[in-house]
């Protein structure tokens, strides 16, 4: 909240949720002034809570009367430029939450020790929560102005009604563009990357205009390479767009900077190609507005030597001449750059400026072409994966966000499989389905012919560019092979692309066939990890934070579970929990979460429950249970709870494994040997263990499903990162877990014992097979379907006679029991869904060689 100095003013109210809001002619209180309720029918909690606090000697205020409000947006920010008791490792972000009392919205500062809520997307739009302690924070540097601060709050979960049109009780909050409430930014960051454009204060309006060249002095850039430094002045320049990198964020809490933004353009006339830099608050003022192949006119620009350890794109026409020992400045002040975007009808002839051209491949092509060159691509989107986050460098907050797609082109059955990370476009990259038109520029392929499976897949660069509508009078509309694409999309049969998913854990790239070849590419001190070291590293991953791990073992168990099992909702052994022995899970879904100020993430709380909960991997031991509530005095209090042996033995059990009455021949008429096994040694071990990790489980998020384009926003709704803002779904739609699966064949529940004998982890096996496919049905064993890497193969011949799902589960099994006592490398990938839902999977299983 901020104040200023005047008469209050009293507003309407309403202590209630979801109490219809007042007209617009009661609005919120001007100018953020902490005003005090009159004689209004309706109370705000809210407003209650403000006169509270300011009330307060303390400043802070435990709330006794506590309601439920609603999260409107959560939305994060640099702070700098601010005391603080020490100098910060990291960067510092924070975050400003919006909640409604159904009555007013209201914008709060979230204290910094409960970012990890953030982090671990617990905290999210959408979600009922209930502060219990607040306090009000001043900026000393301007008059009357406090901002109320969240301190202790339970996250609860999403209500069937969100109100989302209440006024903001503080006018200043809903001026336009937004502001953080603390520090000297003018903007908030994208929630889950810093290279995405983020707000209302990113300009579009920019287009092309007649401009009037007479009097104009055109320098071409060949000459100002050579003369630069001995002017004063700098004749204007006049070029053409040939590439565009995404932005880059150079905020540092130490640094005082408004809006540090950086972005390259690569611009060229008829002598060469140069660098050019956007600074700052010309990134808002143009970032979105310019696009590849404009014309842009340049005026009051600075130049300056080329950065020693940049290295340019290389330009696609050999024959031009790339300058790179000089750099062209834009800037917003001294001087402020003029840039004008020209026409292409006002193009004369004789200013030769170069066209735009492109690198178009096919697929058919893409096996030939050496690793890191440089291509483009067209086709049709069949797999569009979801949306993951990968750390920059260890130890940093700053992640990158990328997903995994799958496009063809008619011209081979493979696709291009592209690794596809965040462009600075959000509208186009939070907007891809299957079934749609695509364009990828300046994509590098990444090859490793001495492995099995191959390795080949394209990546995108920092000049990498995106396109799913709008082709026509694009640019490389003209080219041949992107009309050749687009004259086999028109007469393509469904049948060609019935083939599609959507989201889904996705198991790329794959490992070596060895694990002396793995073990080349991972640096010796992360190369391994104990077995006990697993839980931690999932309690620090944060949301659609994908790492993947190897660890020794021995494979003890396995159990088939098929694809359309309720496990998709809640594993097979949870069925065996009676309501006389709720989970810890379960109980503490229905107290909820508190989380204080000063108190440490709770670890624990990930791991909370019996064999598998429904919102957290869970740990067993012989001693107790553990879960986290929050104590009056925000320290987190573990809180034993004890299982019976008749409880403990119920929990897990597996019939030993059948042999089969015929094996017959493999792809063929086989019968089910067993859809589960159990070694001896894991008979005579698991009640003595000193810890059992349950990472079996499979969420509906980590099934591919298939593409339904009614759908198809809700769809990408759920593979798409959680939004800054609250979005209310448009119309009514199904469950995400009962659409249907883009796989035939189950998920795996494999239990590994640790070396010793002391330790076990249950984790989830989803082999990539399809009955539609010849080729992966031959690819049927428990070590050789894990080098399988399509999420759903094209389909095959109908006169081939394909083997049962379950019969190639049962071969799986098979071969698992087939490596009973042996002492195996498994590598894992670890994926953190948010909201205390972790999941690992077994990618490979390397044995002695």
């Amino acid at each position: 909240m901020s104040g200023e100095s005047g008469q209050p003013e009293a507003g309407p109210s309403h202590a209630g949720l979801y109490w219809p809001h007042p007209e617009r002619n009661q609005p919120g209180v001007p100018g953020g002034v902490i005003r005090r309720a009159g004689s209004q029918r309706y109370k705000s909690w809210i407003q209650k809570v403000i006169e509270q606090i300011t009330g307060s000697p303390r400043q802070c205020v435990t709330l006794s009367d506590v309601v439920p409000v609603t999260v409107l947006a959560v939305q994060r920010y640099l702070l700098e430029d601010e005391p603080r008791d020490m100098v910060p490792k990291l960067p510092l972000y924070c975050y400003d939450v919006t909640i409604s009392d159904g009555v007013y919205q209201e914008k709060c500062y979230l204290d910094p020790s409960l970012n990890f809520l953030v982090y671990q997307n617990i905290l999210k739009v959408g979600i009922e929560v209930r502060i219990f302690r607040v306090s009000c924070l001043y900026n000393e540097k301007r008059l009357g102005q406090g901002i109320l601060c969240i301190d202790k709050v339970h996250c609860g979960e999403t209500p069937d009604v969100v109100c989302v049109e209440t006024p903001f009780r503080n006018r200043v909050q809903e001026e336009k563009p937004e502001r953080p409430l603390r520090g000297g930014k003018s903007h908030y960051l994208a929630l889950w990357n810093n290279e995405d454009p983020y707000g209302d204060i990113w300009k579009t309006n920019k287009h092309p205009e007649e401009f009037n060249f007479h009097n104009i002095k055109i320098i071409s850039l060949s000459h100002l390479e050579m003369t630069w430094s001995s002017r004063k002045d700098f004749p204007a320049l006049l070029v053409r767009i040939l590439h565009k990198s995404k932005l880059r964020y150079y905020g540092k809490p130490n640094r005082w900077m408004i809006e540090p933004y950086q972005n390259y353009l690569e611009v060229a006339d008829s002598s060469g190609m140069v660098s050019v830099i956007m600074w700052n608050s010309m990134c808002l003022e143009w970032y979105k507005s310019l696009k590849v192949g404009l014309i842009l006119l340049l005026q009051d620009y600075t130049v300056k030597k080329s950065h020693p350890f940049r290295i340019q794109p290389d330009p696609v026409d050999p024959q031009m001449k790339l300058i790179s020992t000089i750099e062209i400045c834009l800037n917003f002040r001294d001087p402020a750059t003029k840039v004008v975007i020209v026409p292409e009808k006002q193009l004369k002839s004789e200013w030769k400026l170069p066209k735009l051209c492109n690198r178009f491949i096919t697929r058919s092509e893409l096996d030939i072409l050496p690793e890191k060159a440089i291509c483009d691509v067209v086709g049709v989107l069949t797999f569009v994966g979801r949306v993951q986050r990968t750390k920059k460098k260890e130890n940093t907050e700053d992640f990158w966000s990328y997903r995994w797609i799958h496009i063809i082109d008619g011209t081979s059955e493979q696709p291009f499989i592209v690794q596809l990370f965040s462009t600075s476009q959000p509208e186009v990259f939070e907007n891809m389905y299957p079934m749609t038109c695509l364009v990828c520029t300046q994509l590098r392929v990444v090859r490793n012919k001495n492995q099995v499976p191959n390795l080949l897949h394209l990546t995108t660069t920092n000049e990498s560019r995106i396109f799913i509508a709008g082709h026509r009078g694009q640019p490389y509309a003209y080219d041949s092979k992107v009309k050749k694409c687009m004259q086999w999309i028109k007469a393509k049969t469904d049948s060609e692309v019935k083939k599609t998913a959507f989201g889904g854990y996705y198991p790329y790239p794959p490992v070596p066939e060895t694990f002396a070849k793995y073990s080349r590419f991972i640096r010796a001190e992360m190369l391994l990890t104990a077995i006990s070291e697993v839980k931690k590293v999932t309690e620090v991953l944060q949301y659609r934070e994908q790492k993947r791990i190897a660890i020794q073992g021995i494979i003890a168990a396995i159990k088939y579970i098929p694809h359309n099992h309720s496990a998709e909702s809640a594993p097979a052994s949870e069925a065996l929990q009676t309501d006389n022995h709720p989970s810890t899970s379960q109980a503490v879904r229905r107290e909820g979460h508190h989380y204080g100020r000063g108190s440490k993430r709770p670890q624990d709380d990930r791991s909370e429950g019996s064999q598998h909960s429904q919102s957290s991997p869970t740990t067993s031991s012989a001693g107790a249970k553990r879960r986290i509530i929050q104590s009056p005095s925000a320290n987190p209090v573990p809180v034993p709870q004890r299982h019976s042996s008749a409880q403990a033995k119920r929990s897990k059990h597996y019939v030993p494994l059948c042999q089969s009455s015929s094996a017959g021949s493999r792809g063929k008429s086989r019968r089910v040997a067993s859809d589960r096994w159990e070694s001896q040694l894991w008979r005579d071990k698991k009640c003595s263990l000193r810890d059992h990790l349950y990472y079996s489980r499979v969420y509906p998020e980590s099934i591919p499903r298939k593409f339904i384009s009614e759908h198809g926003k809700f769809l990408a709704q759920q593979y798409n990162t959680q939004p800054a803002k609250y979005v209310p779904s448009e119309g009514n739609h199904p469950k995400l877990s009962e659409f249907p699966s883009a796989r035939s064949l189950g998920h795996f529940e494999v239990t590994i014992l640790g070396l010793n004998h002391e330790i076990a982890i249950d984790v989830a096996f989803l082999p990539m097979y399809s009955p539609e496919d010849v080729r992966t049905s031959q690819i049927d064993t428990f070590l050789t379907c894990m080098n399988h890497s399509c999420v759903y193969p094209p389909e095959a011949p109908e006169r081939e006679k394909l083997p049962d799902p379950k019969a190639v589960a049962g071969d799986i099994v098979k071969e698992a029991a087939e490596l009973d006592r042996v002492h195996v490398v498994c590598v894992l990938d670890i994926c953190n869904l948010g909201n205390n839902k972790g999941e690992v999977f077994l990618h490979k299983i390397y044995t002695p060689e």
